[in-house]
């Protein structure tokens, strides 16, 4: 089976992206797991010989200050951006990794989209649904709302969306190498509302949401309580491979606890696999040598397996046709 092709971009160039790749670069995985289209600056990182430069305007762009967010690195990133997944979409490459990005420095670049997900889904003319993914080794999260206030969320869910946020991490994880994912989902209230004292949601809209993925053959259960759903999801037996939350920090405090600094970001939805490492761009270590780059080397070797299936997928439309 011959390797997957990965567009690489080192991330802001004012953060920890250019060390953490040129670690990354360094390691065993990077040679093993993937041939690999370099996205960055000239002297931001040193390549092993079988690294291929992507030539592109900014390779050839003056330095960036460290731990400084501006329209310039903003402006850098989203060209950067805009090559890796165009690599992918053209069939140059079979799935886009890249660095920590800072979204205020995105924004002032020209960014007004909410995240970098809906620009992805924008640029590709994408259409349909997609949120999120967040993956700690085997254990995988979605979320039903997510850059809202906290006060909207209610208003937010309809049973549809509960739906395919679970049909979304269904088909990720599938491409992810785990041919049957069974899932768990939470609830919304304290103690899944308690037969409806404290809410009525889990009952009219995220239990008919559970049923409908049920329907469609995905296995999913619940909802469950949220202060429970991820002691259940990494038990041993009769755990779950990911767990659909239903607003960002329900999923988010649970993840980082577990593991702040192995986390992934997974684009899910969009027609093309793009991972990330789930921490930010550490500005205050920022140039200091100090970054762990284990998060990087997940979001690389995630990036290989998705791009692998992406790749077979496209060869069995090409010789169907």
């Amino acid at each position: 089976m011959t390797q997957p092709t990965i567009a690489l971009f080192t991330g802001d160039p004012a953060g920890i992206g250019p060390e953490l790749v040129q670690k990354l670069l360094n390691s065993p995985i990077s040679q093993q797991a993937g041939k690999i289209i370099l996205i960055a600056q000239n002297g931001s990182v040193q390549t092993p010989p079988q690294v291929e430069w992507h030539e592109w305007p900014g390779r050839h762009s003056p330095q960036f200050p460290k731990a400084v967010a501006n329209a310039d690195n903003g402006a850098y990133m989203i060209k950067a951006l805009a090559e890796g997944v165009s690599l992918v979409r053209d069939g140059l490459a079979d799935a886009f990794c890249f660095a920590p990005l800072n979204k205020s420095a995105l924004r002032m670049g020209g960014m007004h989209q909410e995240d970098e997900l809906r620009w992805f889904a924008e640029f590709l003319k994408y259409k349909g649904v997609c949120g999120e993914l967040n993956v700690l080794q085997d254990l995988w999260t979605s979320r039903v709302t997510s850059h809202v206030a906290l006060k909207e969320v209610s208003s937010l869910l309809t049973s549809e969306k509960v739906y395919e946020s679970i049909e979304m991490i269904s088909k990720a994880l599938i491409a992810s190498g785990k041919p049957s994912p069974r899932l768990a989902v939470c609830g919304l209230n304290p103690h899944n509302g308690d037969n409806g004292n404290y809410g009525d949601e889990e009952l009219s809209i995220i239990a008919p949401g559970v049923e409908l993925a049920k329907q469609a053959g995905i296995p999913a259960d619940g909802p469950f309580p949220a202060d429970t759903a991820f002691v259940r999801a990494i038990r041993k037996e009769g755990g779950y491979d990911g767990v659909v939350t239903m607003y960002h920090d329900q999923g988010q405090i649970a993840m980082k606890l577990m593991g702040f600094e192995k986390g992934v970001t997974v684009h899910g939805g969009l027609p093309i696999p793009i991972c990330t490492p789930a921490h930010g761009t550490a500005y205050d270590i920022a140039g200091a040598n100090l970054a762990n780059p284990q998060a990087m080397c997940n979001a690389f070797e995630l990036a290989c397996r998705m791009g692998q299936h992406h790749k077979q997928f496209k060869q069995k439309v090409s010789a169907a046709s």
